[in-house]
């Protein structure tokens, strides 16, 4: 039985008889506030096809965590470019870090389906985009460690990230890079039994706070053969954060361009074979692709509800804007739009447990959502007229926050280029 600040530990979300946070959650008021689902739509419609009891066991014990933890404190930290790290450690003791990993290095089991639900919840009622991607840009750094890594490895870095005792961050982008992963130029020389590292990195979600980056560095010859990962740690001698990069949405992430210059990284620090980190990339993009599309449906169905409830109190010319033929099609439109973006993402997920190779797949359902969350966070912002533009209501900074989808996780552009290739044009 969960406790009153656990998930269920021995059988996770399956027998939760007592979810965290119980009580009335006091709804938050004011400009945009979200009153539950629009009048008259079932809940399973803005959930995903492969949903059993489970999930939803598990979308209320997160939604209870981003309600309570989340939401009342949405707009301050937006505003302040930053979340407190203690919320990492409050995430972990809710169970929030460890969904979609292994009991046996402290997470709660399950998989992508589960992690794609909690990432939609915590969107939802959390309402802030930039604390999300912070607090789990796990997701992203430790995977590799998972698959490639030595129980040493998991040991010293997953388990602590878990628990919420360290931060962890993904170091594969570079200032003269760009979305192509076989030019990077940060060198790791092999000296002894250390690699010396030189170069930089740049885009790096929770690089000023973390403790430790899965760095992707040129071990070999250029391009795709020459790529391994290594583990640098935040303390190691020449190390350093150059600054921290100021962004147009997610404002509540930290996002860094750091430096190596002469780091001695311990041999014992690279994850799987030399020279081989290329693929183990790769891999790591399809889920992450997947988890971005995932958000955008989730960023979009948040846009809808915030519309609709706006829609409905907002009067105009004697009636609410929801009675006016144009606002309904406007919000008719966009619910098409994100059953079509949830549709796809649930098949890549579906598909990727059932393990078929989903990266074309990815692509797609990534472009799919990306130019879906886009157009209606731009309609939500219409709604909203003069107030959607301005930074106190949810939709002004949802419309600032989805313009990074079609960038991160590899362009627009390079998920054309996956596609058309897996299509032999």
């Amino acid at each position: 039985m969960a406790t009153a600040n656990s998930f269920c530990r021995s059988s996770p979300w399956k027998s939760c008889v007592d979810p965290p946070y119980k009580g009335n959650l006091r709804e938050r008021t004011g400009p945009g506030a979200t009153r539950g689902l629009p009048r008259g739509r079932t809940s399973d419609v803005s959930t995903y096809l492969f949903e059993n009891e489970e999930h939803s066991k598990l979308r209320e014990q997160i939604r209870r965590f981003a309600a309570t933890e989340i939401a009342p404190n949405a707009h301050e930290w937006e505003e302040a470019e930053e979340f407190p790290v203690e919320l990492y450690r409050r995430a972990a003791e809710a169970g929030l870090m460890g969904v979609g990993y292994p009991e046996e290095l402290g997470g709660l089991g399950g998989d992508l389906s589960h992690g794609t639900v909690a990432g939609d919840e915590m969107v939802l009622a959390g309402k802030s985009v930039g604390t999300v991607v912070g607090l789990w840009s796990h997701n992203i750094a430790i995977p590799p460690i998972i698959r490639l890594g030595t129980d040493e490895q998991k040991e010293r870095f997953v388990r602590p990230v878990l628990e919420g005792r360290m931060v962890s961050a993904l170091g594969i982008t570079e200032p003269g890079g760009g979305s192509d992963v076989a030019s990077l130029r940060t060198r790791a020389v092999r000296d002894g039994d250390c690699y010396v590292v030189n170069g930089s990195k740049t885009f790096i979600t929770s690089g000023c706070r973390a403790d430790f980056v899965t760095t992707a560095v040129r071990t070999g010859e250029d391009r795709h053969g020459g790529i391994s990962l290594l583990i640098i740690e935040k303390s190691t001698p020449g190390f350093s954060v150059s600054r921290k990069l100021r962004k147009t949405g997610w404002w509540a992430s930290d996002t860094a361009e750091l430096s190596f210059d002469d780091c001695r990284v311990p041999v014992e620090n690279l994850v799987g074979v030399e020279n081989e980190g290329f693929l183990a990339i790769m891999h790591n993009f399809v889920s992450e692709r997947v988890g971005l599309a995932a958000q955008c449906v989730a960023i979009a169905e948040l846009a809808y509800r915030e519309s609709v409830s706006y829609a409905r109190e907002r009067e105009a010319f004697g009636q609410a804007l929801s009675g006016f033929q144009v606002t309904r099609h406007k919000l008719a439109d966009m619910t098409t739009r994100i059953a079509a973006g949830r549709a796809i993402t649930g098949e890549v997920v579906a598909r990727h447990l059932r393990g078929e190779d989903a990266n074309v797949l990815a692509a797609k359902a990534k472009n799919v959502t990306t130019d879906m969350c886009s157009a209606v966070c731009d309609q939500a912002v219409q709604i909203h007229g003069g107030y959607g533009y301005m930074r106190e209501y949810v939709v002004e900074r949802l419309y600032r926050d989805a313009r990074l989808y079609p960038i991160g996780g590899g362009t627009r552009e390079i998920m054309n280029e996956i596609i058309s290739k897996a299509e032999r044009y």
